[in-house]
């Protein structure tokens, strides 16, 4: 760990029935901070933004599929902040949230409209961190990835998990999609750089180029 990591701390609150990793992301030196994908649960990530006693200044989504979404609009009305990403292909989900509660049981979400569309090679910050946005299509069409250098250190959402890769059944999913921009955009940013994803325990870019069996052929 470098002493740049050290300037960001982060909680994890698993929320929906897909425990999907909602993160709770900021900056050490100001207390400033970010929710990434509040997918439900609202009232367990309120919870934690108080026990940690952070400011939190915006909402920030890895892509548009419902255990990531569906708290989004709730939070913002709460906290009065803006959401940012994804990109602007995952409208179509975002547009249909409520719909995509009830073909999984899930109720009391809404359809969310971001503040901001992201771009790949787009910047965002908090606090004193910033994160560069790569686009990475596969999972969804409009899957993006929060990348900070100086930490090497991202959040990866649904694109890459520990041991796997995205669901690509999905409507708009492409698993030779997914594959590209994991092969062009995420495995460049280095072995070294370590990573949360929206399931499961994090990982690191050198250990899945090494172990995981949808990267090394072994799949």
């Amino acid at each position: 760990m470098t002493q740049e990591a050290a300037k960001a701390g982060a909680a994890i609150v698993p929320v929906t029935p897909f425990q999907q990793n909602c993160t709770l992301l900021w900056c050490e030196r100001t207390r400033r901070a970010v929710v990434v994908d509040p997918g439900g649960d609202v009232a367990a990530i309120q919870d934690a933004i108080a026990k940690t006693g952070v400011t939190v200044e915006k909402i920030w989504l890895t892509h548009g599929h419902i255990d990531h979404v569906g708290g989004a609009a709730e939070l913002r009305d709460a906290l009065k902040v803006p959401i940012e990403g994804p990109h602007l292909a995952d409208k179509y989900l975002l547009d249909h949230v409520v719909e995509s509660g009830a073909n999984f049981g899930i109720t009391g979400v809404r359809n969310v409209t971001p503040d901001r569309w992201l771009d790949d090679g787009d910047t965002v910050s908090v606090g004193g961190l910033t994160f560069r946005i790569l686009h990475c299509p596969g999972h969804s069409p409009g899957s993006v990835v929060f990348f900070n250098p100086d930490m090497r250190f991202a959040l990866m959402g649904d694109v890459l998990f520990n041991g796997s890769i995205g669901r690509t059944d999905l409507p708009g999913g492409s698993y030779e999609t997914l594959i590209k921009s994991i092969t062009e955009k995420v495995l460049p940013l280095g072995d070294d750089v370590g990573f949360i994803c929206g399931h499961g325990p994090g990982s690191s870019i050198g250990t899945e180029r090494r172990s995981n069996p949808f990267l090394n052929g072994e799949a």
